[in-house]
């Protein structure tokens, strides 16, 4: 039936208001489910298109999915899946041609696959490609109430028109997509491009130590690391020894603080038989055990002076002798030192050679601690989470609360503090989540002073005495009162942690 000329007009009209609405949605964002689901909405609201679906091909499943629909149920919309030349829908994804159902209740091709239509008597249903020159992305269906003053073609024709502007749509959204992601590659692929075998950080601040290690790496000289303990200096002295063209070499590790002054310098250089008592057989040292590699001092501030003399030697020669030997030893070695000491204040102070701190300080690298990386934390606790769950056999996972306050905390002891403390919670974990309750008194408290029990009346040295106590006792029973846990938790050597023990008299506690 031919529509009368205000009927003509009044469909132009909504037409045009349809089509300006629907272009300023999409014209709005990317959001694209939320837009696409608003536009329906103007199919059905000036239109009066009924359940307005818009079916997108999917090529890993080579199927046609419903993604966005106006007057459907969730449940209705999972329902709606086609193979290619399937129903109605399928069938115009396939010959890219338009289609319409004067009445879906006369015509088998049509599935009801959502299961929407109770009904189906008097409902048209009009189907358009979505199609952008030669590609069809998908289908979009709506359902009319059938009457013979509605002009099904010229809906048709409005339908062409709205799907040109979907497709474009989805169009422009893929290539903004793929824009994104290549940007966040890229942007990865440059933080992966300054990175060290296990070592963890994707902050600016380790990026930086990356970039200046790696480029060390490839020369002979000698490093300096410089960073409070535990910030991972021997991690990254082996990562420069193996990015170098030294890594089939050995890569001996020894603690300057760790050893007695009167055995250092056999450990280092060793002796020959006879040197001394005990020295029945003559035995290198780690200098000639390291030749060809690299060798780590730590804590080369607690080098005495006595051996900082020969160790500039060999820095500068590549020649030591032997406790109790004559001969010159020539060894090729790559020289890597750390410390956590101010070595130009111990110049001053006379305790360290001012020669051989420039000799060590050829390429220095401060290795921030993680109170300065924080972004680097998740990150951390991530591996460590993984690492200790394989190891225990347990599928630990930490909450939003728990990392956030993870994240807020000091840690004084840096990245080994928070690997021992990951390790801590994963073994006695009792649900299968890190909660905030799970965490140590003094990380939950670190700065909240009301909690801690802090009198303001009381002087500032008596207020640290009972927040170091407390700290203490909580660690100990944090570590079933394993005293070298403890202190390791801390960041004290067992020495400090001894004694603070006996000053505090915190051992009668143990209950």
């Amino acid at each position: 039936m031919k529509e009368s000329s205000y009927v003509q007009l009044e469909r132009k009209t909504k037409e045009l208001t349809a089509l300006f609405e629907i272009s300023k949605i999409l014209n709005s964002s990317f959001e694209i489910k939320t837009n696409l689901y608003k536009a329906l909405r103007v199919l059905s609201d000036i239109l009066e298109m009924q359940r307005a679906t818009i079916t997108l091909y999917d090529p890993d499943t080579n199927t046609l999915q419903i993604v966005v629909a106006y007057g459907l149920t969730e449940e209705q919309i999972a329902r709606g899946k086609y193979k290619i030349g399937e129903g109605i829908v399928g069938r115009v994804f396939q010959i890219g041609e338009p289609m319409i159902v004067p009445n879906i209740g006369k015509e088998p091709l049509f599935l009801n696959r959502t299961g929407a239509r109770l009904q189906k008597d008097n409902i048209s249903f009009l189907c358009v490609p979505l199609k952008i020159e030669d590609e069809i992305m998908g289908v979009l269906s709506v359902d009319r109430i059938f009457s013979n003053e509605i002009d099904l073609k010229e809906d048709i024709r409005v339908l062409n028109i709205i799907a040109t502007l979907i497709a474009q749509y989805l169009k422009l959204y893929q290539l903004f997509s793929k824009v994104r992601t290549e940007k966040e590659e890229l942007t990865f692929e440059l933080k992966k491009k300054y990175s060290l075998q296990n070592v963890i950080g994707i902050s600016d601040k380790m990026q930086e130590v990356f970039k200046t290690a790696l480029k060390a790496a490839k020369t002979k000289a000698t490093i300096l690391l410089i960073g409070e303990s535990g910030t991972g200096k021997e991690l990254i002295a082996k990562a420069i020894h193996f990015e170098s063209d030294r890594s089939k070499g050995p890569f001996l590790a020894i603690n300057c603080a760790a050893i007695p002054e009167n055995l250092l310098e056999a450990e280092l250089f060793g002796y020959e038989k006879g040197a001394f008592t005990g020295a029945l057989v003559s035995k290198p040292g780690k200098f000639e055990l390291a030749n060809g590699g690299t060798i780590f001092l730590d804590e080369i501030g607690d080098l005495p002076l006595s051996l900082q003399a020969k160790l500039l030697r060999v820095i500068q020669d590549k020649t030591f002798e032997r406790i109790g030997g004559t001969k010159s030893i020539k060894v090729d070695i790559r020289i890597i030192a750390a410390t956590n000491k101010n070595l130009e204040e111990m110049i001053k102070n006379g305790t360290f050679r001012e020669d051989l701190y420039f000799r060590l300080n050829v390429i220095p690298i401060y290795l921030p601690p993680l109170r300065e990386r924080k972004e680097d934390i998740p990150l951390l606790i991530d591996h460590f989470l993984k690492k200790f769950n394989k190891e225990y056999g347990k599928n630990i996972s930490i909450t939003k609360s728990a990392m956030e306050k993870l994240m807020n905390y000091s840690w004084p002891g840096n990245v080994r503090e928070l690997e021992n403390t990951i390790e801590r919670l994963v073994i006695l974990a009792e649900g299968d989540k890190i909660t905030l309750k799970d965490l140590p008194f003094y990380i939950t408290q670190e700065v909240d002073i009301k909690t801690i029990g802090i009198n303001l009346k009381n002087s500032l040295p008596i207020q640290l005495k009972l927040l170091e106590k407390r700290a203490i006792e909580e660690a100990l029973k944090a570590c079933n009162y394993n005293q070298t846990k403890a202190a390791k938790l801390l960041g004290l050597t067992k020495r400090q942690i001894n004694y603070k023990i006996k000053k505090y008299a915190l051992i009668k506690n143990k209950k």
